[in-house]
């Protein structure tokens, strides 16, 4: 029932997208929709069926919190991008320092700068594969 979709949304409508809110949302759509079926078969109209099993459900306030945790827990990996890439620069710096206090006639700085390029790199590809996974892509 479309009104039923729109109530449950409407009550989840601060709750940050997630594989718990989606599972809640349909186990809520189904018994509303039992509910209603059952109070229609013992003679209520449409209208004051949907209006009872809303009353009866109430809202869900005392869900809200534990559904606000468990989605701030989950993390998409941009930390770990911005730490690596923090990171990587504070050491490339570090031995283009090195390099040109020490031996400033020989360039030797490029060749550590590809093996620690690596570590950013593959938490950008690792941001980006769970940032698909989860359904963020561009579409255009």
């Amino acid at each position: 029932m479309k009104r039923i979709e729109e109530h449950v949304k409407w009550l989840f409508r601060d709750v940050p997208d997630s594989d718990r809110k989606s599972q809640l949302i349909q186990e809520i759509e189904q018994n509303l929709e039992e509910k209603v079926h059952d109070l229609i078969s013992q003679g209520k109209s449409e209208e004051d069926a949907l209006n009872k099993a809303f009353v009866d459900f109430g809202d869900i306030d005392e869900m809200k919190p534990e559904l606000m945790m468990t989605t701030k827990k989950k993390s998409d990996g941009s930390l770990a991008l911005g730490f690596s890439i923090w990171g990587s620069a504070l050491v490339i710096a570090l031995v283009v320092f090195i390099n040109m206090y020490c031996t400033p006639h020989i360039i030797w700085f490029v060749y550590p700068i590809f093996a620690v390029i690596w570590w950013p790199m593959s938490m950008c590809f690792n941001w980006l594969k769970k940032r698909s996974d989860n359904g963020y892509v561009d579409k255009k």
